[in-house]
């Protein structure tokens, strides 16, 4: 091919993906919803920049709630930056990686934001780690400091031997409760509830005394660039061993901002609207979706330590009223099977935003039934800050929200595409792997570039290893992994796609479904059930398959459990396990 053939192509394929933004970007959106948002993105430089400004705007309001206690943003402001003082009084350099490993409370935004007021990157790891993942976190991220909470120390005392961990601040869920109530919540963790096992942590400082010395010490300035590291996130990623996604403060600004655009302008902001924060603000949807995007609206954050224990949860919210929600399709399922949780007051509540994993459509349905209020469904993951696509938002037109087994339009200046086998790119309503384009996709994984180059191509497009179809509206409507697809006679079956049908038979609980290997057919398909009733069988739920889905799709095994399926501390099922 000639060079002026090469360059035609090359023009033509330009032309192409210029055509497609432009139809995609803006196509349906709701009035005052920006196609793109890098003008905004420009007048921010880190995350702690726009924390301050949002704080010293809302700073009398009430912006962060655990177990009734609330602290105004101005008091976690202050809280912070000495925090941040602190690390930067005992060594702690920009740059430098700091670990968190806490449940959601009033601890975590104040470290949080500390830590990146002294230049340093939150690490954020999940508190229910073994000793094992544990310790492969801390030395892979290369970490100097870790905040735990005491519930979780013996873990680290286990973990620590061989990292590079020289400072450690052990923390209780009621230190930074005012009064006597935080001593109370503390010491009933401990001593009532035993949940705090015995650990030998001798060089450990405590949280409260630490704060006592850090509020007498000044924050120094540091120049953060956009294209700093804020964040290691840690993933499976696409594939693979647990990895951390490098988010930069220009990700988690972008990724905010486009939160903000969909939504914010809808929202009052007179008043400290609450929003419930069920889950943990270590895992990328809460921590953006919730702590970064209301905040900029002043919103009350009801932190939900945790979320599985949907009792708990409901005596919690007995007396708290909140607009929104965020969560995903297990959590919903079991708030919706708490008597008292489906006969409160949901008045106020206006937006629910589902996430993290499919929602199936029975849930999402019984949702709306119950509480009045759209369930909008939403696509991200860690390697994009996460949010790539959102459900419309419109609170004026409620009826145009809701549940329609999409995830939604990208957000702006977001580009998605569908990519086959061949690497050329797919058509409307043809399945491919899905692949991001945007100012939210990570800078790449941490000291791995190699996983960095198979994930994100020169061109800058993240290939997220999920199968999705872009339909003629603009929706993209996810279809499931690939590595999850089960292959039956050289025909692709999407597990969610029988998911979705099982779990709408009104004696089942919770289902998932997998591929066990086949000589003939390559792989059959089974499910995995917890029935409600031990009238449930397996003839009844293969009927029932067999009325909404083609035969090759029809499963063929079935697996009954009394126990729960396994599931990540988000929640989400873990099919590897069961296969």
């Amino acid at each position: 091919m000639s060079d002026l053939a090469v360059e035609s192509a090359a023009a033509a394929a330009a032309e192409a993906d210029r055509l497609w933004a432009e139809r995609f970007w803006t196509a349906h959106y709701r009035a005052g919803v920006p196609a793109c948002i890098e003008d905004e993105l420009a007048r921010w430089t880190s995350v702690p920049q726009m924390f301050e400004a949002d704080s010293r705007r809302f700073a009398e309001r009430p912006g962060y709630v655990s177990l009734g206690t609330a602290l105004t943003y101005g008091h976690v402001l202050s809280a912070a930056k000495a925090f941040g003082a602190w690390l930067q009084s005992v060594g702690v350099q920009p740059g430098d990686r700091v670990a968190l490993m806490m449940p959601n409370c009033l601890q975590y935004p104040t470290a949080l934001f500390g830590v990146l007021f002294a230049g340093a990157v939150v690490v954020n790891v999940n508190p229910l780690y073994t000793p094992r993942e544990l310790h492969h976190q801390l030395k892979d991220s290369g970490a100097v400091a870790i905040v735990v909470m005491d519930m979780f120390a013996k873990t680290l005392e286990q973990a620590r031997e061989g990292t590079q961990v020289r400072h450690i601040i052990v923390t209780a869920m009621g230190d930074m409760m005012l009064g006597l109530k935080g001593v109370a919540v503390s010491a009933m963790m401990r001593h009532v509830q035993k949940l705090v096992p015995p650990y030998r942590l001798p060089d450990a400082q405590g949280w409260k005394a630490l704060m006592r010395r850090a509020r007498r010490l000044t924050l120094k300035p540091v120049e953060t660039q956009p294209e700093d590291i804020a964040f290691l996130q840690y993933t499976g990623g696409t594939s693979g061993v647990a990895k951390g996604a490098m988010l930069t403060h220009r990700n988690i600004l972008a990724n905010t901002l486009q939160g903000r655009a969909w939504v914010l302008d809808q929202i009052d902001q007179g008043e400290a609207v609450g929003n419930v924060t069920m889950l943990p603000l270590y895992h990328i949807f809460s921590l953006t979706a919730n702590l970064m995007m209301f905040t900029g609206a002043g919103g009350r954050n009801i932190l939900i330590a945790n979320p599985r224990d949907s009792k708990r949860v409901e005596w919690i919210l007995r007396k708290e009223r909140f607009v929104g929600m965020t969560g995903l399709n297990t959590l919903f399922s079991s708030l919706l099977k708490t008597e008292a949780f489906r006969n409160r007051d949901f008045s106020d509540l206006k937006l629910t935003i589902a996430g993290g994993m499919a929602t199936q459509k029975v849930v999402a349905e019984e949702w709306e039934a119950v509480t009045g209020a759209p369930l909008v469904d939403g696509y991200g993951l860690t390697e994009t800050s996460p949010v790539v696509c959102i459900g419309r938002v419109d609170l004026a037109h409620p009826e145009t929200m809701g549940f329609d087994g999409t995830v939604g339009l990208p957000v702006p200046s977001t580009e998605v595409r569908m990519r086959r086998d061949d690497g050329s790119w797919a058509g409307i309503d043809e399945p491919g792997e899905l692949c991001v384009r945007g100012p939210q996709v990570m800078l790449g994984y941490w000291q791995r570039p190699d996983e960095t180059a198979k994930a994100i191509s020169a061109d800058g497009w993240l290939a997220t290893g999920d199968v999705g179809v872009m339909q003629a509206n603009g929706r993209v409507r996810l279809v499931d992994r690939i590595k999850d697809m089960i292959l039956v006679s050289g025909f692709n079956v999407y597990p969610g796609e029988i998911e979705d049908v099982v779990a709408s038979h009104p004696l089942v609980e919770e289902v998932a479904a997998v591929g066990v290997p086949d000589p003939v057919q390559g792989e059959r398909i089974k499910i995995v059930v917890v029935p409600r009733s031990p009238e449930l069988t397996a003839d009844m739920l293969i009927a029932h398959c067999r009325g909404q889905l083609t035969a090759y799709k029809v499963p063929r095994l079935v697996e009954f459990r009394s126990e729960p399926l396994p599931k990540t501390a988000v929640g989400k099922v873990l099919r590897r396990e069961l296969r």
